[in-house]
């Protein structure tokens, strides 16, 4: 537990990044509507979503050798998706928006994603109504994280037959009612491709080892938010909900990926290389119910509607080959590791283990 330790004060301190992140974030966007909100959520946050499938799909292994029967590993690290200069930002007149939104510049419509500018002003957006009066406005967020961090902790264990499951996860973590909860679980297989030609001779007779490996992750993520009416705003009519009391952002993240991946041992130092294939897919919600503006009154008072779980994103984020270059190293009952993946964003994982 002293070894975790560490890690458990990255992931409060990553989630709390997060938590606050989309908080002020997402709120705002929430006033543009169902419609819109999910557009501008999707385009702001995608390389969140992809920076995510990326990180979880990074750091499986870093040897082709399996081990012998009941022989384990523990390790801890953690992978960063390096988000591209074309995903830091986004033209809101390029993704659909109703007539009920548009910039209160036209010649302001550039916007960063979430691995945006952290530092710049952001467009404002005018709300509009049916008849095309203005009824609010809002500022489009900021740029948060440039680069997408994703910690793990692991355990391999040899199985028969020249083959290791891998558990990976972080066990559910409430941080309270007032920052949220994140939980992680996976399992990854791999299996010694040249013993089963080759048998016991394979290390004296084939110069290097070779194996496939599978890994599935599932990313758990619950953040509450706070969207009040604007100022001054009253309800449209009679019908709608005043309780805004259980609102937050559900996300769900899965991720796979198949690799052959060869590698060989020299001395303590092992390095590998391993292509394949690999996907990720972000299933994310916000849930509860929100006031947005739509309306004005014939004296100018803002009405707002409450919609009940506005924002409902089910997208692939990650999907094609992926290839990843790296090392072991091998001290007594230490391991060190290191690696560098390319698929649609570049990684760069690293960490620690002990074992035998």
């Amino acid at each position: 537990m002293k070894r975790l330790k560490p890690l458990l004060v990255v992931i409060i301190i990553l989630f709390t990044a997060y938590r606050s992140s989309a908080q002020s974030a997402f709120s705002g966007l929430i006033k543009a509507g169902p419609d819109d909100a999910t557009k501008l959520l999707n385009a702001y946050a995608e390389p969140l979503f992809k920076g995510f499938g990326t990180g979880m799909n990074s750091n499986w292994t870093n040897t082709a050798k399996t081990k012998k029967l009941l022989h384990f590993d523990v390790r801890i690290s953690a992978s960063a998706a390096l988000v591209p200069s074309s995903d830091k930002s986004f033209d809101v007149t390029k993704i659909g928006l109703s007539n009920h939104l548009g910039p209160q510049d036209p010649s302001q419509t550039i916007t960063p994603t979430f691995a945006g500018d952290k530092n710049g002003t952001p467009p404002t957006l005018n709300i509009y109504d049916d008849s095309h009066r203005q009824v609010g406005q809002f500022q489009m967020p900021t740029g948060k994280l440039s680069i997408i961090p994703s910690p793990q902790v692991q355990v391999t264990i040899g199985l028969p037959k020249n083959t290791d499951i891998t558990v990976r996860g972080i066990p559910q973590i409430n941080f309270g009612s007032n920052v949220g909860s994140v939980s992680l679980i996976g399992v990854g297989l791999k299996h010694d491709i040249i013993q089963d030609f080759a048998g016991k001779t394979a290390d004296r007779i084939i110069p290097f080892d070779l194996a496939v490996t599978l890994g599935y992750a599932r990313l758990n993520m619950s953040v509450p938010l706070n969207v009040q009416p604007d100022n001054g705003a009253q309800p449209a009519n009679a019908q709608q909900s005043t309780d805004f009391s259980n609102q937050h952002f559900e996300g769900h993240f899965n991720s796979f990926v198949a690799q052959a991946i060869v590698s060989k041992k020299l001395i303590f130092f092992t390095p590998f290389l391993a292509v394949g294939y690999n996907t990720a897919n972000a299933n994310v919600a916000t849930l509860g119910n929100y006031p947005v503006t739509t309306g004005a009154t014939l004296l100018g008072q803002p009405t707002y509607t409450t919609y009940p779980n506005p924002i409902n994103i089910k997208e692939n984020t990650v999907s094609g080959v992926r290839a990843d270059i790296g090392f072991q190293l091998e001290l007594a009952f230490f391991r060190f590791y290191a690696s560098y993946g390319a698929s649609k964003y570049q990684s760069f994982s690293g960490g620690f283990g002990f074992g035998f």
